[in-house]
């Protein structure tokens, strides 16, 4: 059997699961996870890398109504996304019927004509055979609605490893054939200081308002070894600044006496730690960056 390689794009309106589904799939965390709607904001390429093929899976944002001009950029990546794939996943999730935003979704895709669409059931652990048999018939209605046929549909869960493997198998049947693209053991391409950004970004989402994580974005303005050190005493520096819209998300951030803050810092540094494999010492600072999310200017300093 020849070698294959090639995207999949992981597709799904906000909070189907599907950046709990690519850590999965990749066995191991490359995109941070929250219960809050809309936390990716970036494409994330997940590499999976098997004796038959290498499958890079593309995690995207959900697809959802902008509100914000970062929003409408969100939405535009993923549709450009879906042009440059070999496949499409859509999730739906088990534990919900499907919706308008997921018909909207399903007509978007199934408009483009060209690509196969692999229907994946998430969370299947989270509800009873008979309901999980229901979601998998009305996935089979919506591609009879829209007039096309699913590659296939997958219930699978992320959680106990439900058919993770068999959805793999599925991905690589559908790949062109092709040679490997990455290195064997790398398992994303996105650079370093993106992922730290996102681990501190990750631990400010906990706890936080409905409105809040919404306006929350991370930037890392230095980072680098620190001199003067021992090879058997390494230490990384790391100095970044959390963005809030207002002064009063300011104040929520910061918490009484900076104690959430901190608790943001011990969380987020433990991550990054296991990332880079030696210490770190996190300056974190928090500023106002008044409507950052309608202000294109705003929008290219913080990385969209």
């Amino acid at each position: 059997m020849a070698h294959r390689s090639g995207f999949v794009s992981i597709v799904g309106r906000p909070n189907v699961g599907k950046s709990t589904l690519t850590n999965a799939l990749v066995g191991q965390k490359i995109a941070i996870m929250s219960s809050r709607p809309q936390t990716t904001r970036r494409l994330i390429r997940g590499i999976v890398t098997t004796p038959e093929a290498q499958l890079i899976l593309v995690d995207t944002p959900g697809l959802h109504r902008p509100r914000t001009l970062l929003g409408e950029r969100l939405n535009d990546q993923v549709r450009e996304t879906w042009t440059t794939v070999d496949v499409i996943a859509l999730c739906l999730p088990a534990d919900e019927l499907i919706g308008p935003g997921d018909r909207f979704i399903a007509n978007q895709i199934v408009s483009m004509g060209r690509t196969p669409i692999i229907i994946i059931i998430t969370k299947a652990d989270k509800v009873s055979r008979e309901t999980l048999a229901k979601r998998l018939l009305d996935a089979q209605m919506l591609a009879e609605q829209l007039g096309t046929s699913w590659a296939s549909i997958i219930p699978v869960s992320a959680n106990n490893g439900e058919n993770i493997e068999t959805l793999k198998t599925e991905f690589t049947v559908l790949l062109p054939e092709g040679p490997v693209l990455y290195l064997d053991g790398e398992v994303t391409d996105e650079p370093m200081e993106i992922a730290i950004s996102e681990l501190i970004r990750e631990a400010a989402l906990e706890g936080v308002s409905d409105e809040l994580p919404h306006s929350i974005a991370v930037t890392i303005e230095e980072m680098g070894m620190r001199e003067g050190r021992s090879q058997d005493r390494p230490l990384m520096d790391i100095h970044a600044n959390l963005y809030v819209e207002r002064d009063s998300q300011k104040s929520i951030i910061i918490g009484k006496g900076g104690s959430r803050l901190k608790h943001v810092g011990t969380k987020s540094r433990q991550g990054i730690e296991h990332l880079v494999g030696v210490p770190v010492f996190l300056d974190l600072r928090v500023k106002v960056a008044k409507e950052w999310q309608k202000d294109p200017k705003l929008l290219r300093r913080l990385g969209f």
